[in-house]
């Protein structure tokens, strides 16, 4: 049980009645990851194996719990639960790919090798359990096994049956702690087969160790490519299709993307709407002050977006623009209204009260159930009065199958949070129960005998009564919005007559290329999937319905201008940056042309249009920056590490001008070279790079497909 215990210790509020907090903990999926769909839908494909709807969703739901368990989170926000989408697609794809060239080369994963990292207790992945040492917060293989044991004789336990349902939550993270050890091991064994073939050399190392250590110091002349005019230089049709097929294997597109244009109209609050909200924060804060009673129902009542406490709570809960306020009123006194600009809202406040309470407190508890509010309240009384004749804690709460051990609770677990009645009365007893006294506490069906043992960092705690209204939209703007937005939309159907017609109607036509299928909305709005399912079912030049999304504040409109198929990309999409390019060149083959006889760098500077500068400390690894082109240059970093003290190099192409350079000083770091590191350190960045070659390589082989912006 003490596992049971160090593992709660460090959520907010877990301590409180098993009945409330840790029941919202475990059962309290208010959200649903995923709808149901009905039928063999599939979300993806690898390797011609498909991926189901539900067992994707299975998927999401696991690592969903898995987030929430080690985090302390009862839920998940939008933004965190589409990273879990996320990783789980690319986390499925990934062992899908191994998976399959690891069956053909023979291999496995056993359990005794699982057993012997868990014995091991380095693996990063175990330092994200639960099961740690306090101390330390190193990897605790015996705490694992004592959680094991006791989840192994489950069901002949006695604890009551939200310890159960806790018990049974961690199990199953457990397995999928177990089952992810196994798919990252077998993907070290594969990876590990491939990158052992590269193995570095003495001589490699000396020069890569050079190449970080050895600086030199160098005078820089230059002549930009911004000297020569682009109208001066001629590129050629034949030019631009060589260079193209010269660099083909760049412009290789894996999956099929779309070039949209979208309209998004935000609507916001009209002058009329302020003035509304205005006159009713005014009206409120004439009231507040005359209200001496139920100031929850109070601000609820006028719309706040800030919950009433009757908990004492530390200033740094309250809104910044509350708190930075708070001196300037007395108790009982109203401050406002006020307008605050950071977060748009009319505000009015008052101080209930202002008190000094703990930031921390030290409880110990022993929760009490039996079958009826009657037998509980029996027992309870009995197991306080042992309590208060001097049994010892610890043993009484063991004969109750529970720790009974102290633990720290700081009050940002309950600050700032929406407390139901019960848990509010717990917190205010936590806060009043002297040192060392009992407390006999009825919690919903159940019964809590706690004690506190210590309170510290005595802080200054306030009552406030906060009534902040943001400024919304009345419902005659949005409609007004929307009519207008409609009767637009209404006679532009195609794309051609939007870009005809947007500027006069005084909204914006926004361009968005390359659009994918697994982005999870359109123009960073939310709310935006049924426009993005419209995107990959419409046909070049198609206008979509107009789109109600975001927080019920945007309006949308999209357009499909394009479909990029798989594979390479026209030359006409990437014609510009080859024109680039070659315009690059041809100046950079003009000025290297004038500087062919040049031996100093005294004669660059006399080039019209030249720029010079001192630059020091460049090594061999990594690109010069020249401040006066602003630009990094790795050409340069090269020559000059192959360019002897007081010698002049020949003219540099780089990717802003062309250079010269004069090294006027070299000198080595204070670093020893070290042949064994550095051979390990190559090899390692070596096998890095081959890992991810690796992964792209077996993708773009394995016939990947996702679809689940179709269902999810």
């Amino acid at each position: 049980m003490a596992t049971l215990q160090t593992i709660r210790s460090k959520g907010p509020l877990l301590v409180i009645v098993i009945g409330l907090a840790l029941f919202a903990f475990i059962a309290g999926d208010a959200w649903k990851i995923l709808q149901p769909h009905q039928g063999a839908q599939n979300v993806g494909e690898v390797n011609g194996e498909s991926l189901s709807a539900q067992d994707y969703q299975k998927m999401v739901e696991e690592l969903s719990e898995v987030y929430k368990l080690t985090s302390g989170l009862n839920s998940l926000s939008d933004e965190q639960l589409t990273g879990v989408k996320d990783q789980v697609w690319r986390t499925y794809v990934e062992n899908q790919l191994i998976a399959a060239q690891a069956e053909k080369l023979g291999l496995t994963v056993t359990k005794a090798e699982i057993q012997a990292i868990i014995d091991e207790g380095t693996h990063p992945l175990l330092a994200q359990t639960p099961f740690r040492n306090p101390q330390t917060g190193a990897f605790d293989k015996d705490m694992l096994k004592k959680f094991l044991v006791d989840y192994a004789n489950l069901g002949k336990s006695q604890m009551p049956a939200q310890y159960v349902e806790y018990y049974q939550k961690l199990g199953t993270f457990w397995q999928f702690v177990e089952k992810t050890l196994a798919q990252s091991t077998l993907a070290e064994k594969y990876q590990n087969l491939i990158v052992k073939s590269l193995i570095s050399n003495p001589v490699s190392a000396e020069d890569a160790f050079k190449s970080r250590t050895e600086q030199s110091d160098m005078l820089l002349a230059g002549v930009p490519y911004t000297s020569i005019n682009d109208s001066t230089i001629q590129i050629t049709d034949d030019e631009v299709k060589a260079l193209y097929n010269e660099k083909k294997e760049q412009f290789k597109q894996l999956v099929e993307t779309r070039d949209i244009r979208y309209i998004d109209v935000h609507v916001v609050p009209s002058d009329a709407d302020r003035q509304a909200v205005l006159e009713e924060v005014t009206t409120a804060s004439n009231q507040l002050s005359e209200t001496n009673s139920d100031y929850a129902a109070f601000v609820r009542a006028n719309g706040s977006s800030v919950n009433y406490s009757d908990i004492p709570v530390n200033k740094s809960v309250l809104p910044l623009d509350v708190a930075a306020r708070l001196d300037s009123a007395s108790v009982n006194e109203v401050y406002g209204p006020y307008y605050n600009q950071s977060d748009d809202s009319y505000n009015t406040f008052k101080i209930i009260s202002k008190t000094t309470a703990p930031d921390s407190i030290q409880v110990r508890q022993i929760q009490v159930y039996s079958e009826t509010i009657d037998k509980t309240k029996t027992l309870a009384d009995s197991i306080y009065n042992a309590l208060k004749g001097g049994a010892d804690f610890a043993e009484v709460a063991k004969i109750y199958g529970q720790p009974g051990e102290a633990a720290w609770i700081s009050a940002r677990s309950w600050e700032g949070a929406d407390l139901d009645a019960e848990n509010a009365k717990y917190v205010s007893t936590l806060i009043s129960q002297p040192v060392n006294e009992l407390a006999n506490l009825e919690i919903g069906q159940g019964r809590l005998i706690l004690q506190v043992m210590n309170k510290k960092s005595m802080q200054p705690k306030y009552k406030v009564a906060v009534v902040k209204r943001p400024v919304e939209f009345s419902k005659e703007t949005y409609n007004a919005a929307y009519n207008k937005f409609s009767q637009f939309v209404a006679q532009n159907t195609t794309l051609e007559s939007l870009e005809k017609n947007v500027e006069e109607s005084g909204y914006s036509l926004i361009p968005r290329s390359d659009f994918s299928s697994a982005e999870h909305n359109v123009g960073g709005i939310k709310s935006t999937r049924e426009a993005l399912k419209w995107v990959f079912d419409a046909k070049p030049g198609e206008v979509s319905p107009l789109y109600e999304c975001g927080e019920n504040d945007h309006l949308m409109v999209v357009a499909l201008e394009r479909v990029n198929k798989a594979g390479y990309r026209n030359i006409n999409r990437v014609a510009d940056m080859l024109k680039d390019e070659i315009r690059r060149d041809k100046k950079a083959e003009k000025i290297m042309g004038e500087m062919k006889n040049f031996n100093s760098v005294a004669q660059v500077k006399e080039m019209k249009d030249a720029v010079s500068d001192t630059v020091k400390h460049v090594t061999f690894s990594a690109s010069a920056y020249i401040a006066a082109t602003g630009r990094s240059e790795q050409a340069v970093s090269a020559v000059a590490a192959k360019t002897a003290v007081n010698q002049t190099s020949a003219p540099i192409k780089g990717n802003a001008g062309v250079y010269m350079i004069q090294v006027y000083g070299k000198e080595n770091g204070t670093e020893e070279f070290d042949a064994k590191k550095e051979e390990e350190t190559l090899s390692n960045t070596a096998a890095n790079i081959v890992a991810r070659q690796l992964i792209n390589d077996l993708y773009q082989n394995a016939g990947v497909v996702d679809n689940r912006y179709l269902y999810f």
